[in-house]
């Protein structure tokens, strides 16, 4: 084997990790990114589909992007080591935030990671969240109780901006944050719903 061939052959060893890398990052992102366009190609129907909740005793449903996780609740936005962990089983309620159909803000979170294989686990769910606009569905569920919020504000912020989490403690609101762009740790996208008070239902 000549050298220049030898060279060739290491050059396509050393790529190929890295394509397989951004393969395993974006994949989710593209995979999301066609099912909300077949989605919405579809139609209205097609979004307004029915979707069973995950866990209805702390959960949260968004019908438009088809987004469906159990939440965990109480979980530190400043412990790094416990919400990664928390983020591998669903969406984390950040501690001291509000809970469903309380005043105040129910803070909820999901978060790239630092390498491709955590970012597309943890970061799946919350991808489409840039699909969001004003007057859009939130469901979240506690204790058997569903409780539908609207969409009134969707925002991307700095990483070192913390006012999100408490909102407003004289409504009854929600703030849905993920890392952005998706895969990344460079900015915050946040989507601000505040609750509607007779949708509140009991599930059976």
């Amino acid at each position: 084997m000549s050298i220049s061939t030898a060279l060739k052959v290491l050059g396509i060893i050393l790529i190929l990790p890295g394509i397989i890398i951004l393969v395993q990052t974006f994949f989710p992102v593209i995979w999301n990114e066609l099912d909300y366009q077949i989605n919405t190609s579809q139609g209205q129907f097609a979004l307004k589909r029915e979707i069973k909740p995950l866990d209805k005793n702390f959960g949260i449903v968004i019908p438009k992007i088809r987004a469906n996780a159990k939440i965990i609740p109480y979980v530190d936005p400043y412990n790094e080591k416990q919400y990664q962990v928390v983020l591998t089983k669903g969406i984390a309620h950040a501690q001291w935030t509000a809970y469903p159909g309380e005043l105040g803000n129910v803070f909820l979170f999901s978060h790239s990671s630092v390498n491709f294989y955590e970012a597309q686990r943890y970061n799946s769910v919350f991808y489409l969240l840039d699909k969001m606009e004003k007057g859009d569905e939130i469901d979240l569920y506690l204790n058997g109780n569903k409780f539908r919020y609207l969409v009134t504000d969707k925002k991307t912020v700095d990483a070192s901006e913390v006012k999100y989490l408490s909102g407003d403690p004289s409504k009854k609101t929600v703030t849905l944050m993920t890392c952005w762009p998706p895969g990344t740790t460079f900015k915050r996208l946040l989507v601000i719903g505040e609750m509607v008070e007779e949708d509140q239902l009991t599930l059976p």
